[in-house]
């Protein structure tokens, strides 16, 4: 199994829409590469924590290659958004791709040229290595499904698989 970490606005509906994807074995919803240790999510909200609302995806790369990982992430964010997506607006909400192993790198920076063409302003995703993680409160955890309902910021037809 492998690792990587998405940010991609408001991590309900992101870490539902990898759930759906074969290949994708375990998700959970966090906080990504930010200066405060076990921040709480009204700490994240107030944008001075420097945290991400992420979500932690292992996958079987057997069965979903990284690249096809990365195809699914660029098309549920606007990556030339900055501290925000869709509705939602501050820091945590901005985009980033942090990786677990350094050989991923190569292929997460090839990805995003090949978004930037689509693009007339700049790709504004960070892409670092994953600094830290921590772990969203237990109500934020597989949100959706126990929220049919709930708030997302990802359009529908999107999770068509």
């Amino acid at each position: 199994m492998k690792t990587i970490v998405f940010a991609g606005g408001c991590f309900w509906g992101v870490e539902e829409y990898f759930n759906l994807l074969k290949g994708v074995t375990f998700t959970k919803v966090g906080y990504a590469n930010g200066n405060v240790i076990s921040p709480t999510y009204e700490q994240v909200c107030t944008s001075a924590t420097g945290h991400y609302e992420a979500v932690y995806v292992e996958y079987d790369d057997c069965v979903i290659s990284l690249e096809k990982l990365l195809d699914a992430y660029w098309e549920i964010v606007d990556p030339t958004a900055l501290n925000r997506q869709g509705p939602d607006i501050g820091s945590q909400y901005s985009t980033g791709i942090f990786y677990t192993n350094e050989d991923d790198r190569k292929v997460i920076e090839e990805s995003k040229e090949r978004q930037q063409v689509k693009y007339r302003a700049p790709i504004v995703t960070a892409i670092e290595p994953l600094k830290c993680f921590f772990n969203g409160e237990e109500y934020h955890q597989k949100y959706l499904k126990k929220n049919p309902k709930g708030y997302c910021h990802i359009p529908l037809d999107k999770y068509k698989n």
